[in-house]
């Protein structure tokens, strides 16, 4: 191959790949977003971009009160924050009332300060509302569980958005990063298999 024909396909890769990140970018500024803890972010994130209608998940870290905080930091406790993601999704494919019913179903809402095998404070579940709709609808929906009969007690914190720090690059899409330590993260948590415990199927 002459370097004319690489330096041509070159090009064109480059330009294919600056028309999908406009288009992303495009896409994200005309979504609304959500956030949500479940434990473990990388979990989460995996869970909600498979999802129609989403996107993109983004994880990070919220309402804590260390400012621009680590994941070294937030995993060792005592900063606040929760592990979190942040979730772009399409307001005419998806309602914020289903994206709240698909995070419950992805949870164990009947632990506090836990999430399947990762402890703490920040791996509660959560619900992070940004405005009065999204936290009627939250309780709404808690509420609706609580009454249920089928939960002793729901752990998961409701609470208002506060700043959003986005996490570093390398937790970003992890389980498509490196999919086989993922999966064993994945499995070995038994996060699957309590969900199925919990909600059936």
């Amino acid at each position: 191959m002459t370097n004319y024909y690489r330096i041509a396909i070159n090009t064109v890769c480059a330009l294919a790949f600056c028309a999908a990140a406009h288009a992303a970018d495009t896409a994200k500024q005309e979504s609304a977003t959500a956030v949500f803890a479940g434990g473990g972010f990388w979990c989460i994130e995996a869970d909600f971009e498979k999802l129609p209608g989403v996107i993109e998940a983004e994880s990070g870290y919220i309402n804590g009160h260390v400012d621009d905080p680590t994941y070294q930091q937030v995993s060792r406790g005592g900063t606040g924050h929760a592990e979190v993601v942040r979730v772009y999704y399409e307001p005419a494919t998806l309602t914020y009332e289903q994206l709240v019913e698909y995070f419950w179903r992805h949870i164990d809402p009947t632990v506090e300060d836990r999430q399947f095998c990762d402890v703490g404070d920040q791996y509660r579940s959560g619900i992070y509302y940004g405005n009065e709709k999204e936290k009627a609808i939250a309780i709404a929906s808690k509420t609706e569980l609580e009454n249920s009969g089928k939960f002793e007690k729901i752990y998961t914190e409701i609470a208002m958005a506060g700043e959003f720090y986005l996490a570093e690059e390398y937790h970003q899409d992890y389980y498509k990063k490196n999919p086989i330590r993922y999966k064993f993260y994945r499995t070995t948590c038994r996060r699957d298999a309590r969900i199925a415990q919990v909600w059936g199927g």
